[in-house]
Order: structure tokens, then C-alpha cells, then sequence
């Protein structure tokens, strides 16, 4: 047994595999802000991150990064298509997004996903020590707390909830459901983005298993479950460095020249997912330029759309709408070297997109169905000059966090174009004002905060706390 005080159990670990000309391969550290919130406490802990290191096959052997030790567990090419690319995604994904798609249900991806949240599960039992701190993160991992429950008691188990927890009548639909809230059950603390979610969860434990919550806690057999939400953030201070440097600056304002230095730049960031709502934001867009109130070369849309399950069928015809549609707006509107949307379906580094950031007049974060959504949370934290406006879906889990932004509801295309005309026309002073406000409540709620809060919950003992938990309350 392993003498790991702390472990973080999670579908991915921290680092991507580089692999040179020559075949040798090495580690980079994956960007996020997860990594940068956990990585003081693994290390203060002798602590462990279990994961899949992102290669099909055989497992790599245990090795250590930036002082954490690093446990892959293998997945087979079988396993990445019926768990992740199945269960997980085109089962579990839809569903919890309040069945914006049509979600899938097989029995085969079923059996996968238990036997790979079962390895997981094992590999940490055999790692933890004796009284060990174990978190477990997002909804491919939703078993691992109630099988680690069973293999050890001793242990004190935390889990977190990346996307949204649905309501009662939508989590029903879920084949399995039982097995799934059970597994949730096993955990001491178990997180959520939105304390709406939170009470989902509870009302299901009544619901499915006649328990009866009080507050936040329910009992299950004599041992006190908690469920409450921790809202996640970002490395404010690592995007306000990078959106000071000089290359970032320079860049932006490259952007904005190449463009043809447009009145209004709108920009969108986010996954190629359906659950963003890059659809409805082209067809507003489309109908404001159809309306004359906005109007080709002095507004222009950069839609940024960074590939996403390129192999599951859903994201496959998702594409092809997306990009029809942006052919369609730039085939009426655009013109001669001048196109309406600037369509980026590519990933960019943490620079180029400051520098976007920096360059847009309106950043559009318009999901049908978020957990939280941080690209909303980087705009913010990237705008040092305190300009822009944030147009916000109402039904992103950041709309909780950035009251300041325009909210809109982006199922109602009319509110949805109401918003970005507003937010393109507002006076400096009020942008300027409400930037500010938002600015600073990053600043005090950033991703460390966002995991002191949590492990405090949890019950981390001082000893163990490199953010010295004792400082914070929890987040009752």
C-alpha cells in the first residue's frame, strides 16, 4: 500500500505526451486551472493523481512531474469508444445538459463504463494511505466514490461535478440510475457548480432511495453525505500576467487592423459542442446583419470553435450545420476580403486567445447548458483595460458569478439579439463599471479559493492544507 495522503482521481491526468521524431516520448504539462489549484496540495501531501495519461493501450509506469506523482490507468481503444466516447458522452453529456440532444443508451457502454470506473477505483484503494483524502473529479468517474467506499471505509472521499446536475424528471430517464446515485453516495462531500444542482441531487435521494435530506446533508447508513455547490474560477492572477504582457497587446491590436479595424468585433470561444450554442448565436448575428442593425464592415463575428469528439456522431453533424451556416452569412454579407465571420474551427494557446480577448469589443458566451463556463471567467480576467462587454447566457453556471455581464436567454433569439445591440452600444462609463465589478470578484474568487473552499468541506486536516484551509470558511 502506498503512503499517499492526498489523491486526486480524475478521467485525464495533469500532462499530454509529446512524442519527438525520434519516437521518445516526454510530458507537458496540460493547461488549466485545476492543475494549478491541486498541485501545492499533491505536493505538500506526497500526493497522487490518477488518470488516463491519453494513449490507447498499456499504461505507462507510475512517474513524477513538478513534484506529484502520476498513476495512468489504461484504457483500450474499445474502452475510450463505449465509456468515454459512449456512456459518458453521448449518454450522460445530453442528458445532464437537459437533453439538448438526443442522448444514446447501450448496454455496452454501460458495461464499460462500470468495469473502467471499477479499475479506477481499485488502482486508488491500492494507492490511498490509511485515513487518506481522496477527491474525485467529473461525471466519467460517478461510480468510483461508492466502489471506493466499499473497498475502503477508512478513507475520507470528496467529489466534484464539472457540468450540471439535472432535475429529478430528466435524471429518471437514466438506465442505471440507482447504481449511478449510489456511487455519488459514497462520497463524504459531494460538489456541484450551482446550488440548484445541489438540490437536484438531494431531491433524487428522496425521490429514488426515500431518504430524507435535511439542509445539506442526507444520511446513508449512519454516515453523514453533504452536497452543496463550490462554484469553480480560474487562475485570475496567471490570466491578468499573460493579458499584460507586451506580445499579447501587440497582437491584439494586429487582430483589429486585420480585420479592417471594425467598430464592433463580437467574438465567441468554446468547444465545437451543441451544448454551447454557437448555432442560435450564427442565426442571430445573421438576422441582426437580415435587420440592417448591424451591418458588414463595421461588425464582424470571430467564432473560434476548437475541435471536440470528432469521432461521436452528434459533434460530426454539428460541424456541418456550423459551418454551413457560417457560409451561408459570409456568401449574403460578406464582402471582398471582408468576410462576417471569421470562422477558427482550431485550438489556440493561452497568448493568442488573451490576445482575442483583448481585441474583442463583445464577447459572446451563449450556452444552451453550462456547468460554470471559465471562458467567460478569462474574458473578464483578460480585460486589464477594464473595457468590453460580456453578453452571458442566463443558463451558464458563470451567470451566478458575473452578475455585471448582459444576460440573455439564448433560446429567445429576439433577447438574444437584443442583448448583443445593447451590449455593442453601450456607453464606456457603464461597461467600463460593470467590468470592474466583475474584475474584482475574480480576483477574490479565483481557482484557489474555489479549492480551499472544497477541502475545507471535506475536512482536510491542517496538516495537510498547503493553502492553509483554516483561513477560509467553508462554503456553507
Amino acid at each position: 500500500m502506498s503512503n499517499a495522503s492526498f489523491i486526486v482521481v480524475a478521467n485525464r491526468l495533469p500532462v499530454d505526451a509529446v512524442v519527438d521524431e525520434e519516437g521518445n516520448r516526454t510530458w507537458r504539462r496540460s493547461p488549466g486551472g485545476l492543475v494549478t489549484a491541486l498541485e501545492p496540495v499533491l505536493q505538500a501531501n506526497q500526493g497522487t493523481w490518477i488518470g488516463w495519461a491519453g494513449i490507447p493501450g498499456a499504461a505507462p509506469e507510475r512517474f513524477t512531474s513538478d513534484g506529484v506523482t502520476l498513476l495512468p490507468v489504461e484504457l483500450s481503444k474499445d474502452e475510450i469508444h463505449r465509456y468515454y466516447e459512449g456512456f459518458s458522452n453521448a449518454s450522460l453529456w445530453p442528458l445532464y445538459h437537459d437533453a439538448v440532444e438526443p442522448r444514446v443508451f447501450r448496454r455496452s457502454w454501460w458495461k464499460s463504463y462500470y468495469e473502467v470506473n471499477e479499475r479506477f477505483a481499485e488502482v486508488c484503494a491500492a494507492e490511498a494511505a490509511p485515513g487518506a483524502v481522496v477527491w474525485v473529479q467529473d461525471y466519467q468517474l460517478q461510480l468510483v466514490p461508492g466502489m471506493l467506499r466499499e473497498r475502503r471505509p477508512d478513507l475520507r472521499i470528496g467529489f466534484f461535478l464539472h457540468i450540471p446536475f439535472p432535475p429529478v424528471e430528466l435524471f429518471m430517464q437514466l438506465p442505471h440510475r440507482m447504481e449511478i446515485l449510489k456511487g455519488l453516495l459514497g462520497a463524504d462531500l459531494v460538489g456541484f457548480q450551482r446550488p440548484l444542482a445541489a438540490q437536484n441531487f438531494l431531491a433524487l435521494t428522496r425521490h429514488l432511495l426515500g431518504y430524507r435530506p435535511r439542509g445539506h446533508y442526507v444520511n446513508v447508513d449512519d454516515r453523514l453525505v453533504r452536497a452543496d455547490a463550490f462554484p469553480i474560477s480560474i487562475d485570475t492572477a496567471s490570466n491578468e500576467e499573460v493579458a499584460n504582457t507586451e506580445r499579447v497587446r501587440q497582437r491584439a491590436k494586429e487582430i483589429r487592423a486585420e480585420l479592417g479595424e471594425p467598430e464592433t468585433i463580437i467574438l465567441g470561444v468554446d468547444r465545437l459542442d451543441y451544448t454551447k450554442g454557437i448555432e442560435q448565436r450564427l442565426k442571430a448575428f445573421r438576422e441582426l446583419l437580415e435587420d440592417g442593425r448591424f451591418e458588414v464592415p463595421r461588425v464582424v463575428m470571430i467564432q473560434v470553435a476548437t475541435p471536440s469528439r470528432e469521432r461521436v456522431d452528434q459533434y460530426i453533424a454539428l460541424r456541418e450545420r456550423v459551418e454551413r451556416e457560417v457560409g451561408r452569412i459570409n456568401g449574403e454579407y460578406g464582402q471582398v476580403g471582408l468576410p462576417a465571420v471569421h470562422y477558427l474551427h482550431q485550438s489556440f494557446d493561452r497568448f493568442e486567445l488573451s490576445a482575442l480577448y483583448q481585441a474583442a469589443d463583445v464577447m459572446a458566451v451563449t450556452p444552451l447548458r453550462d456547468g460554470m463556463n471559465l471562458v467567460a471567467k478569462e474574458y473578464v480576467a483578460s480585460r486589464i483595460d477594464n473595457r468590453g462587454a460580456l453578453v452571458l447566457s442566463e443558463f451558464a453556471g458563470a451567470a451566478g458569478d458575473l452578475r455585471q455581464a448582459f444576460l440573455v436567454n439564448p433560446h429567445d433569439l429576439t433577447d438574444l439579439k437584443d442583448g448583443f445591440v445593447t451590449a455593442a452600444t453601450a456607453s464606456d462609463d457603464d461597461k467600463m463599471k460593470r467590468m470592474r465589478a466583475m474584475r474584482r470578484y475574480l480576483r477574490k474568487h479565483d481557482v484557489s479559493r474555489w479549492a480551499r473552499s472544497f477541502l475545507t468541506a471535506l475536512g482536510v486536516p491542517e496538516r495537510s492544507a498547503a493553502y492553509d484551509p483554516g483561513s477560509l470558511p467553508s462554503a456553507d
